[in-house]
């Protein structure tokens, strides 16, 4: 996965509605800076009338350590403060999710339940819990009349959280089903770019809050002319350390040494086998919003709490942009098509310790490459490079625990520029989201004990088990497994079973011959399986 490279690249449009909390409407539009060599893409009016247009780069932030965590701006704007529950958080691709059963996933510390309401033919969200004796619904079952069942005693609800049926409930008794208490959270949820989304907030005040604010908005995900690829993984370590990891381009070459190709210069080669260099990287804008970032011609956009991405473009003429009256942007045709690709990393807080990632990496060039692969075959490589650096973060995170958030720039030593962005994202969660993921008191502050490192490397319950693509090829090359086994049986009992001058030597030689290459077949799918939809072990030390 070449995902990990995103801080080398420039961004793409993003139209994204305003963090502030509700019930402010106004809407944010990123507009490109056109002095930028790369061209922006022509931005896809919402379906707001309406925008407010602020540019993305400001008069340039110094990159020195020090300076994002400077007692006067830290003073500064106190009136502004991230709301980490007046945001819409992704759950999954819908292309990961089956309608015909319930789903069960956690997100800021919330358990919820996720099912295809057919009547309504809307994805639905609720908390993960029956109101009758909180038995979790994600364990249930949708019934022949497309309602969601609880599995432990019968209950029945519709998408609106109603609920429909008590079986232990006389027929001709008190409806209690119509209770107020007998009904199911509902929680608001929207599909954008083909992921469900949901705002963490139950109250009937959010019910229609799609229609004022919506999730950060990526085009190219939506456009037929880009191919793109969901992967979706459970991460052994926090939301805080996933972001910075994300944005770190210096760590790439030495975690991911021998997995990842990274173009080196020679004179890099000179000072160290992978290549390390200086990096100039600057940040152009931080504020509650957003922070962006510029890295030789290329930009880096964080847009809290979830998305950080970056754009590239190569070849081609660069396609002059004009703004209209309208808001929106359009663009003139070049005479040759550019290449485009864009590297999109949704990172959601899972629990204390626990993060999620959902990657894809649009482009409008070899296309062909989605169509024909299956999408399992792209997650082989893209899991290696997640495993490859999952021990060392997950320790890290327990050190840095012990330092404690606000202390976290006095206690690491960052010099340099290639960590700019990473202590640019750390000056806006001490100065604006309080530091760290606001739990709301779920949990006692403690991380997870660290388990034995085949756990902790899993990649069966963090993974495959809730892709539809790796679970099928999982399933099925078991299947082949079996199949090689009972022909190496088969052949051997064959030879065995007939008398000595039934069968020819030549005959009996193939049989021998074929019984040996399906055991070896079979030996060599089974540690293929184990290693790549298990656990697969890393030791930098050998690379």
């Amino acid at each position: 996965m070449q995902a990990i490279k995103a801080s080398s690249f420039s961004p793409f449009h993003l139209n994204l509605n305003s963090t502030s909390s509700f019930p402010k409407t106004t809407n944010l539009y990123i507009q490109q800076n056109y002095e930028n060599p790369i061209s922006c893409f022509p931005s896809i009016q919402t379906q707001n009338a309406k925008f407010k247009v602020f540019t993305a780069t400001s008069p340039s932030v110094s990159t020195e350590s020090e300076t994002p965590f400077d007692e006067k701006t830290e003073n500064e704007n106190q009136e502004e403060k991230f709301e980490w529950y007046a945001e819409w958080y992704p759950i999954m691709p819908i292309c990961d999710l089956d309608k015909r059963r319930p789903h069960g996933k956690k997100v800021m510390g919330i358990d919820v339940v996720v099912w295809w309401d057919r009547n309504e033919k809307e994805w639905k969200v609720m908390d993960d819990s029956c109101p009758h004796r909180y038995a979790p619904l994600s364990e249930g079952r949708i019934d022949q009349w497309g309602r969601l069942q609880c599995v432990y005693h019968g209950w029945c609800f519709n998408g609106a959280g109603d609920c429909k049926l008590i079986p232990q409930a006389p027929r001709d008794g008190p409806q209690v089903h119509t209770s107020k208490r007998a009904c199911a959270t509902v929680y608001p949820s929207c599909v954008q770019n083909d992921i469900l989304w949901f705002w963490p907030n139950s109250d009937p005040l959010y019910k229609d809050i799609y229609l004022m604010r919506r999730p950060p908005y990526i085009p190219e995900l939506d456009d037929s002319s880009f191919s793109k690829t969901f992967i979706v993984r459970d991460i052994s370590y926090g939301y805080e350390l996933l972001i910075e990891n994300l944005m770190d381009p210096a760590h790439v070459q030495y975690s991911h040494y021998g997995i990842m190709n990274v173009p080196v210069a020679p004179q890099s080669v000179k000072a160290d086998r992978e290549g390390g260099r200086p990096l100039d990287i600057t940040i152009t804008k931080l504020d509650v919003n957003v922070i962006t970032a510029n890295q030789g011609p290329g930009r880096n956009t964080f847009v809290p709490p979830c998305v950080y991405y970056s754009y590239f473009a190569f070849g081609g003429s660069q396609g002059k942009t004009t703004a209209v009256s309208s808001g929106t942007v359009q663009e003139k045709p070049s005479a040759e098509k550019q290449k485009k690709a864009l590297l999109v990393f949704i990172c959601i807080p899972v629990s204390p310790g626990h993060s999620r990632i959902i990657f894809a990496s649009p482009r409008n060039f070899a296309t062909w490459a989605d169509r024909i692969i299956p999408r399992w075959i792209f997650h082989l490589g893209q899991n290696l490079i997640l495993d490859s650096d999952l021990y060392l973060l997950h320790v890290e995170e327990r050190k840095l625990k012990e330092i404690g958030s606000y202390n976290w720039h006095k206690a690491c030593y960052v010099p340099t520029k290639a960590d700019a962005i990473v202590v640019a994202f750390r000056r806006w969660l001490n100065k604006y989201a309080g530091g760290q993921v606001d739990w709301r008191g779920k949990y006692n502050g403690d991380l997870p004990p660290t388990p034995p490192r085949e756990q902790l490397l899993d990649r069966y319950w963090t993974h495959t088990v809730s892709c539809t693509s790796c679970n099928l090829a999982y399933k099925g090359l078991n299947a082949l497994e079996v199949v090689l086994q009972i022909a190496s049986i088969g052949a051997i009992g064959i030879v065995a079973a007939l008398k000595q001058g039934t069968l020819s030597a030549v005959t009996r030689y193939s049989l021998v011959t074929v019984a040996l290459l399906c055991f070896v077949a079979s030996r060599w799918l089974s540690h293929f399986i184990y290693k790549n939809f298990h656990f697969h072990d890393y030791d930098h030390a050998f690379r």
